[in-house]
């Protein structure tokens, strides 16, 4: 799945998890959990779905480096 934009894993990934989180309507630079309402174990299904689809592992020590979309998103273009 190299060829993938981050962004849209991250979309699928998050679709997967909450349906009813629009994407557009978040600002980028903000936690992640915050904004979309996930709670620690919707994070941790977002992290394993991002896996499943890509292969990127991103372990527990970088979540908090990982907490706004923005972040995530660069995280995922820099490992793919």
């Amino acid at each position: 799945m190299n060829k993938t934009h981050p962004f849209d894993v991250v979309s699928t990934a998050l679709h997967d998890i909450a349906p009813e989180v629009d994407l557009t309507t978040i600002d980028e630079a903000v936690d992640l959990r915050t904004a979309a309402d996930l709670d620690s174990i919707d994070f941790l299904n977002l992290v394993t779905t991002i896996h499943d689809l890509t292969g990127v592992d991103i372990p527990e020590r970088d979540y908090q480096s990982v907490s706004s979309l923005e972040a995530l998103v660069a995280y995922l273009a820099a490992r793919l």
